[in-house]
């Protein structure tokens, strides 16, 4: 193969973050001897010691505080629960009529069956985006939490094992409304405050067709950080579909200039052939996926080199199952994984778990929540310490809710 500029740097890419950061093995040790497709065809759970059939009774939304909590319990008394994200507020309806009634009634070992089951069930593929996958991946989180439960097994082992017991984090800003100089203060403060040793900004104006949020603030942005903030901390750049590909690749030549790690999303999700384009012309790995409700469509990606690093969202990609299915099609391209974290409830944590059991994950992954405001809810509590965050290690996602503690929740479905 002609040795490009694309080709060697990202073939050094994992190697050079895992010196220089302490993350992933390089790419090339990460890859699998089966084909991309092979590779995300086979079963993904590990359910020994669950013998016995686990028939699911009822699945509840419900509602305490400004938490939604997702209830599942099977016939037999075994419980699981899970905490949405802010989407329930308006996509509960499609999880009450569409999603609960295909798991209901069925035997939850048979999970991995009835996360494709659901994509025909009523026609639900004619849904198929975020308004459909995020109410899965809220059932598919309980269910899980439930199997974990009655296995007496922390989710890692249901993934085939856990390979790390804490996660370094990037601290993630989602300002587009500050200038470059405040926008380094409020990284400086992250940091500062997490210990963590990579930080995400924003440029561009969220799918805005070239426009900048405030009118060279990213190109401004894009100059001063690695300087202000040293060579010791990791940075990335998250455009959310701004660009073009020409746009893209004339700030990302700008990126490569002042140290910037990675570009995120650089043209709309949906531009899966101009992101590859700016893929192609940079030397800086580019990430994309977050959007991505397709699994053909992570298999084009993959397999076409359209991004470096990938990244299914765990809500917005219909759950854990779907999301290591990626993962698995990433690895047999020697490609790294680093998930989209949707905002709200505990999703920072979900993310924690997914790295823990995931081989080609990457050395850093998204956090922009409050370990003090979930802290309460696993045992040991969750700590964010030097940059990164213990593992919960509790049966199921591990967490200490049980009934008990919505019995004065609001049903809402």
């Amino acid at each position: 193969m002609k040795c490009t500029r694309r080709s060697f740097a990202k073939s050094t890419l994992a190697a050079g973050m895992a010196t220089s950061l302490g993350g992933c093995l390089p790419a090339d040790q990460q890859r699998n001897t089966v084909s991309v497709q092979e590779a995300g065809e086979g079963r993904i759970l590990h359910l020994d010691g669950l013998s016995s059939p686990l028939k699911i009774a009822s699945i509840e939304l419900l509602k305490k505080g400004s938490d939604h909590f997702i209830l599942t319990r099977s016939t037999d008394g075994a419980t699981g629960i899970s905490v949405t994200n802010t989407r329930a507020n308006y996509l509960y309806p499609i999880l009450e009529r569409l999603v609960i009634p295909c798991f209901v009634g069925k035997d939850a070992r048979n999970l991995e069956q009835l996360i494709d089951d659901v994509y025909l069930y009523q026609s639900n593929y004619k849904m198929t985006n975020l308004a459909l996958w995020c109410p899965v991946a809220w059932v598919e989180f309980s269910i899980l939490d439930m199997l974990g439960k009655a296995a007496g097994k922390p989710l890692a082992e249901l993934f085939g094992g856990r390979l790390r017991s804490e996660i370094a984090i990037y601290a993630a800003s989602g300002n587009r409304h500050t200038t470059g100089a405040q926008e380094i203060d409020v990284l400086k403060k992250h940091v500062a405050e997490t210990g963590a040793r990579a930080v995400k900004f924003k440029v561009g104006g969220r799918m805005s067709n070239n426009a900048d949020s405030i009118p060279g603030r990213s190109e401004d942005l894009v100059k001063r950080v690695r300087r202000e903030l040293g060579d010791a901390v990791a940075i990335y750049a998250d455009a959310n579909g701004s660009y073009d590909a020409a746009h893209a690749i004339a700030l990302g030549r700008l990126m490569e200039d002042h140290g910037i790690d990675m570009f995120e999303e650089p043209c709309p999700f949906d531009w899966l052939e101009e992101t590859r384009d700016v893929a192609e012309a940079l030397s800086i790995p580019v990430a994309g996926g977050e959007q991505e409700p397709s699994l053909r469509r992570f298999r084009w990606m993959i397999e076409n080199r359209g991004v470096d690093i990938v990244q299914p969202d765990l809500h917005y990609n219909g759950g854990f199952i779907r999301a290591a299915r990626v993962a698995r099609m990433a690895a047999a391209a020697g490609l790294t994984v680093v998930p989209h974290m949707s905002g709200g409830g505990t999703g920072y944590v979900e993310v924690i778990h997914f790295a823990s059991f995931t081989p080609n994950a990457g050395p850093f992954h998204e956090y922009k929540g409050s370990v003090e405001k979930s802290g309460t809810w696993y045992d040991p509590p969750l700590r964010l310490t030097d940059g990164k965050i213990n593992v919960p290690d509790r049966p199921g996602l591990g967490m200490t809710l049980d009934s008990g503690y919505l019995k004065d929740a609001q049903k809402i479905v």
